[in-house]
């Protein structure tokens, strides 16, 4: 099944991301595509923010592949930026499995840079970029 949510300016940000977890259901490997700019930290900030991580508290884990956040209920969540893997060894050597094995929600960018080794589950989104604010977050399951 096809979704879609439309996003028209950053007000509508929060709302598309409290949409966007109740229509993912019980996925919790969630892999983000989208050219460089298209807003998927922002993205990600929003549904962190949703689930009540502190917002100063998400910025892109360029530098140390991932990044954890603890959730208004305790929970871990993950996030991850591979734009600087430049192996599948590196994702292997940072614990990828022990992260996406763990049951917690696992949010990725630049999933493309360790497709080879992506779990069968994972959901994968796509942020496309429209008119200045406006973004579509779109995937299939």
């Amino acid at each position: 099944m096809k979704h879609s949510i439309q996003i028209k300016s950053l007000d509508g940000l929060e709302t598309a991301a409290r949409e966007f977890l109740k229509q993912i259901g019980n996925h919790k490997i969630i892999a983000l595509y989208g050219r460089m700019g298209a807003g998927k930290t922002t993205f990600t900030t929003a549904v962190s923010k949703v689930l009540g991580v502190n917002e100063d508290a998400v910025s892109s884990p360029t530098f140390a592949i991932v990044n954890e956040y603890r959730t208004a209920t305790g929970e871990p969540m993950f996030h991850f930026d591979f734009y600087r893997i430049e192996s599948i060894r590196e994702a292997l050597d940072i614990g990828f499995y022990d992260y996406i094995d763990s049951g917690y929600l696992c949010i990725m960018e630049w999933p493309e840079n360790i497709g080879d080794i992506l779990p069968e589950e994972t959901l994968k989104v796509a942020v496309e970029v429209g008119d200045g604010d406006a973004r579509t977050i779109s995937w299939e399951d």
